[in-house]
């Protein structure tokens, strides 16, 4: 290996790494706010970059039917609870939210010319289907069992994991694709010849990064969140919902993960499953991070891209077992370092 070889490598790594550190930031939120422990997350990057894919080719997205089925599910359950409490007020927002916008972007895609729009177009109606299954997901799945165990809701976890795979089997077929890069550019540094995709997803991951600090510093929604992440019960007795945290938790979750599937579509083909190794990926930098804090996660996530990076080039076959024998050090310190507590009521 010479050194052009080396900053090659380093460059898919980093770049590899800044997908997981969107990833392990979601999981580490998600698990912080709800104890769950969020695999169906990589299942959000494939259906991002899938959808995108049908939308460029003029296709309407099998995921906006899942959308309008969970969204009239949650109609259903949501308003069904508000009639019989006699909150009619709250039924129009129940409808609106979980039903004529399901319907209604359903409706546009339908006569939109989605193969002529402008990939900023295609990108923003791939989230707008996306995105919205988040908190629906959360919904019907979580929210009845938010006070189970850990373990029940990792078990549920993986239920959910294991359907939106078949899911996804159903929606977009075996069949991998990939989307067209944001920028056809190169740009010389050094020895180094860097693409404008490459640089799109750098930027874009910090840009997130940024914005969601500047969401949980100044803004009530993200104080709240960071409380519930301290504290649950004690934010629930200050009048933060549980629910409406797990759902705006789920919010960012799903957007992490389809902005992430969004930005790797030109770089790497996507299959329906997919999304798990890359979201496993992302599990193993927030291990790292002790599913409590970021920015050792950060961290691990560019140790994660540059060990599978630098792994591909001298043993291509063992790439995934080097990476994912990482997390075993990881835990084995951590146990016994940890000081066992019994889990909150």
């Amino acid at each position: 290996m010479d050194f052009q070889i080396a900053l090659l490598l380093g460059q898919d790594g980093i770049t590899n790494g800044a997908i997981y550190a969107l990833l392990a930031l979601a999981l580490v939120l998600v698990f912080a706010v709800t104890r769950v422990i969020f695999i169906p997350q990589g299942e959000f990057v494939a259906y991002g970059a899938l959808t995108l894919a049908m939308l460029q080719g003029g296709a309407i997205p099998a995921t906006v039917w899942l959308l309008v089925i969970m969204g009239a599910l949650t109609a259903a359950i949501d308003g069904s609870a508000a009639l019989r409490s006699g909150q009619t007020k709250k039924l129009t927002g129940v409808l609106g939210w979980n039903l004529a916008y399901p319907l209604g972007l359903a409706g546009l895609l339908a006569v939109l010319p989605l193969k002529e729009l402008p990939m900023l177009a295609q990108v923003l109606l791939a989230l707008a289907v996306v995105v919205p299954m988040g908190p629906l997901m959360y919904r019907l799945v979580f929210q009845p069992i938010a006070a189970a165990p850990v373990l029940i809701l990792l078990i549920v976890s993986v239920a959910t994991h294991v359907a939106m795979v078949g899911l996804g089997l159903l929606f977009f077929g075996a069949e991998g694709q990939r989307t067209p890069p944001f920028s056809d550019a190169r740009f010389e540094v050094g020895p180094l010849l860097v693409s404008g995709q490459t640089i799109w997803v750098i930027l874009a991951s910090l840009a997130l990064i940024v914005a969601l600090y500047l969401f949980f510093e100044r803004t009530i929604y993200g104080k709240a969140l960071r409380a519930t992440a301290i504290n649950r019960v004690g934010a629930q007795l200050m009048g933060i919902s549980p629910s409406l945290a797990g759902k705006l938790t789920f919010v960012l979750a799903a957007f992490i993960g389809a902005l992430s599937g969004v930005l790797i579509a030109p770089i790497t083909t996507i299959y329906y499953d997919t999304g798990f190794l890359i979201g496993l990926k992302g599990f193993v930098a927030a291990i790292i991070g002790g599913l409590g804090s970021y920015p050792i996660a950060a961290v691990g996530a560019v140790m994660v891209g540059l060990l599978e990076a630098f792994s591909s080039f001298w043993a291509s076959a063992y790439k995934e077992v080097i990476v994912f024998t990482l997390i075993i050090p990881v835990l084995l310190w951590r146990s016994l370092t940890s000081h066992h507590m019994e889990e909150e009521e």
